[in-house]
């Protein structure tokens, strides 16, 4: 038996060349809630961040990218017409909408771009729609 028991996931860093940017991204075309902006803004922290969920965030932290040290990460959305998302022309979509398997079973999901060129993989689980009624 292990020592250790991972109990969730706290957070994610991306090294990303223009905060603001991914900022805008992160929270105007995802929704994710600001966390600490504007103490980085004012210079009293090294990197704002993005939450996820209640217990999850994504740090934003200046830098040039070095090439991908992550595949892609996934994040859940709510259920959603994946056409209009696609048409709307917001996104770069790399692929889907397709079935694949995540940490909950199948589910739909597409692959897009951050401008920093990380994927986010953008997922819509089906028992959500049931349990959100």
């Amino acid at each position: 038996m292990s020592a250790v028991r991972v109990t969730g996931f706290d957070h994610l860093v991306l090294t990303v060349a223009d905060v603001e940017r991914s900022v805008d991204f992160y929270c105007g075309r995802l929704g994710l809630a600001p966390v600490r902006v504007d103490e980085w803004r004012a210079g009293s922290v090294p990197f704002p961040s993005v939450r996820i969920s209640p217990d999850s965030i994504i740090d934003l932290v200046h830098g040039e990218p070095q090439g991908a040290n992550v595949d892609h990460f996934c994040l859940v959305v709510a259920p959603l017409d994946w056409a209009q998302v696609i048409e709307s022309g917001v996104f770069t979509v790399l692929t889907g909408p397709v079935s694949r398997f995540g940490a909950r079973g199948s589910a739909t999901s597409i692959y897009v771009r951050d401008p920093d060129g990380n994927s986010v993989e953008l997922r819509w689980y089906p028992q959500d729609a049931v349990a959100d009624r």
